[in-house]
C-alpha cells in the first residue's frame, strides 16, 4: 500500500503466537512503514518483557499495568512494583486496565484492582490505556469518578458512550472489528469520534483486519484498518495516519 508514519497504540508483541518468528518480524516493521508501536501488558511479567522489547527497538514503547484477567496470584505489593516499572523512559503509561465481564472474574475484585490503578496512574500523573468488555456501565462509572487522562483501547462502546468519553476529555483507538462484514457500530463510531481523539491499533496478534480475519494480526495490518476508515470519513488514507500518529504521540508523550 506504499504507507508510512504507521503508529500501532496497541499491541501485544509477547504473546506466544510471535514466539517463532518475533524478531524477524518486530525488525521489518521501519520497512513497512510502521514508525511506532506500544506494547501493552498484562501482568507484571509482561511489563518486565515490554520493557526489553522496549530496549531493543527504537520505535517501540511500552506500557505497565495489570489486565482484569491477570488477577489471580497478584501480589500485595504490585502498585509498588507498578509504580517502579514506569518509571522506566520508554514506559509510556500503565495499562492495559480495566473490566471484563465476558469471563467469570469476581467483579468486585476487578473494580477494586482497576479503581487502585486509576488512582496510582493519577498520583504519577501518567496516562492510562483501558481495557472494557461487556462492563460498559462500571467502566464509565469510575472513569467519570477519576478523569484519567488516556486512551479506551480497541473500542466497543455506541456513538453514545462515545459522546460520553469524548466529555471525560480520553481518547479512543479503533482496531481491524470496523472492516468485519457485520460492522454496524464500529463504523458509526469510526465516522462519528472527532478526528484529534482517534488512534488507530491492532490489538495483534488478535483483531486482524479483514482479508486477514482470523489469522495473525501484526501492526503492518494497521494499514487496512486505516484504508477503511479513512473511506468511512471521506479522506485521504495517508493523511489519516499522519493525523493519528500525531494524536498517539501527544497521548503518550512521545517527541
Amino acid at each position: 500500500m506504499n504507507l508510512h508514519n504507521i503508529f500501532d497504540a496497541h499491541a501485544h508483541y509477547d504473546d506466544r503466537w510471535f514466539d517463532e518468528d518475533r524478531a524477524d518480524l518486530l525488525s521489518s516493521m521501519p520497512q513497512n512503514g510502521v514508525a511506532y508501536i506500544v506494547n501493552a501488558s498484562v501482568d507484571l511479567a509482561t511489563a518486565k518483557t515490554a520493557i526489553e522489547y522496549a530496549e531493543k527497538y527504537p520505535f517501540m514503547y511500552a506500557c505497565a499495568g495489570i489486565h482484569p484477567e491477570n488477577l489471580e496470584g497478584l501480589p500485595d505489593d504490585y502498585l509498588e512494583r507498578l509504580k517502579e516499572l514506569i518509571k522506566h523512559p520508554k514506559v509510556v503509561a500503565l495499562g492495559e486496565i480495566g473490566l471484563d465481564y465476558h469471563w467469570d472474574i469476581p467483579r468486585d475484585l476487578q473494580n477494586r484492582v482497576f479503581e487502585e490503578q486509576l488512582i496510582l496512574a493519577r498520583e504519577l500523573d501518567v496516562p492510562v490505556v483501558i481495557h472494557d468488555r461487556e462492563a460498559h456501565g462500571d467502566t464509565m462509572e469510575l472513569l467519570r469518578k477519576y478523569h484519567p487522562k488516556g486512551l479506551m483501547h480497541c473500542f466497543s462502546g455506541s456513538v453514545e458512550m462515545l459522546k460520553e468519553v469524548m466529555k471525560l476529555g480520553m481518547s479512543i483507538s479503533l482496531g481491524g472489528t470496523v472492516t468485519f462484514k457485520n460492522a454496524r457500530v464500529p463504523v458509526e463510531v469510526a465516522a462519528a469520534v472527532p478526528l484529534d481523539r482517534l488512534l488507530l491499533e491492532t490489538d495483534a496478534p488478535y483483531l486482524s483486519p479483514v482479508p486477514y480475519r482470523g489469522k495473525r494480526n501484526d501492526s503492518t495490518r494497521i494499514a487496512y484498518t486505516a484504508v477503511k476508515i479513512a473511506e468511512i470519513r471521506g479522506m485521504d488514507t495517508q493523511e489519516l495516519i499522519d493525523i493519528t500518529t500525531e494524536n498517539a504521540k501527544r497521548l503518550y508523550g512521545i517527541c
